[in-house]
C-alpha cells in the first residue's frame, strides 16, 4: 500500500510503501530525487528520465521525495551524476556518518518520520537552493518555451543548461517534457478526454501527446491510467 504526505520540509513529500504482491512496480519520471529507506539502508534515487521498474522480492520502502533542484544542495552531489540511478547513500558520503544516521532512522520507529528528521537537519546545515531554480522549475512547469525563460532569467542558453545539468540532472528541454507529462498526466486523470489533454498541456495533437506518454513511461496512456487508478 502506497501512502504519502506534505512533509516539514518546504516543496517535499514523504511517502511509504509496502507492496502487497510480488508484481513490481513503475515509478514515473517527475523531476524530483528521493532519499529512501529499504529495510535498513539508507538510499538516494536520482532523477529519472524514463519509467523506473522495480522489483524484488516485497518489501517496505519509505522516502521523503525532494522537489526539482532542491536534492544537490542537500547531498552534495551533482543531479547529473546520479540520473537514473539508485545508489547507497554510503557511495555518496561517509560510511560512518551514514551507519550513524541509518541507526538514528532505525531508531525513530517510523523510518518516513526519520528520514524526514534527517533531511530537515541537513536542509538547516546546507546553503538554501538557487531561488533561480525555482522560477525555472515554475516557468517550465507553466509550459513557457526553454528559450523564452532563459531570456527572462537573463541566462544564455548554455548557462541554463549547465545549472539545469546541476540541479535536476538534464537538460531544460527533457524537464520541459517531464513537466508537461504530469500535466498532461494529471488532466487525464481526471477524466479530460486525450485529445483535450492534449491541446490544453501543449502537444501538437493527442498522437504526439500518446508517442511522449509511451516514450517517457513505457505504456500507452489509457494502460498506465488503468494500472495507477
Amino acid at each position: 500500500m502506497y501512502s504519502e504526505r506534505a512533509s516539514r520540509l518546504p516543496g517535499a513529500v514523504v511517502w511509504t510503501n509496502t507492496p502487497s504482491g510480488s508484481e513490481g512496480g513503475r515509478v514515473l519520471p517527475d523531476g524530483c530525487m528521493d532519499l529512501l529507506w529499504n529495510e535498513g539502508r539508507l538510499l538516494v534515487a536520482g532523477p529519472d528520465t524514463r519509467a523506473h521498474l522495480t522489483g524484488g522480492p516485497p518489501s517496505t520502502w519509505a522516502g521523503v521525495r525532494l522537489g526539482p533542484g532542491t536534492a544537490p544542495a542537500l547531498l552534495g552531489v551533482p543531479a547529473h551524476e546520479l540520473r537514473d540511478r539508485r545508489v547507497e547513500l554510503a557511495d555518496l558520503w561517509p560510511v560512518t556518518g551514514v551507519r550513524r544516521l541509518t541507526a538514528l532512522v532505525d531508531a525513530a520507529g517510523d523510518p518516513a518520520r526519520g528520514l524526514e528528521d534527517l533531511a530537515l537537519r541537513r536542509a538547516a546545515e546546507t546553503p538554501p537552493p538557487d531561488p533561480v531554480l525555482h522560477r525555472v522549475v515554475a516557468a517550465l512547469g507553466a509550459g513557457r518555451p526553454v528559450a523564452a525563460t532563459a531570456d527572462e532569467l537573463g541566462l544564455s542558453a548554455r548557462q541554463l543548461h549547465r545549472r539545469s545539468l546541476t540541479a535536476f540532472g538534464y537538460g531544460p528541454k527533457t524537464l520541459a517534457r517531464i513537466l508537461r507529462l504530469r500535466r498532461a498526466l494529471a488532466l487525464a486523470r481526471r477524466g479530460t478526454p486525450f485529445a483535450e489533454t492534449a491541446t490544453r498541456t501543449g502537444y501538437a495533437d493527442q498522437a504526439h501527446l500518446s508517442r511522449e506518454v509511451r516514450e517517457l513511461t513505457g505504456l500507452p496512456l489509457g494502460d498506465l491510467l488503468a494500472v495507477r487508478s
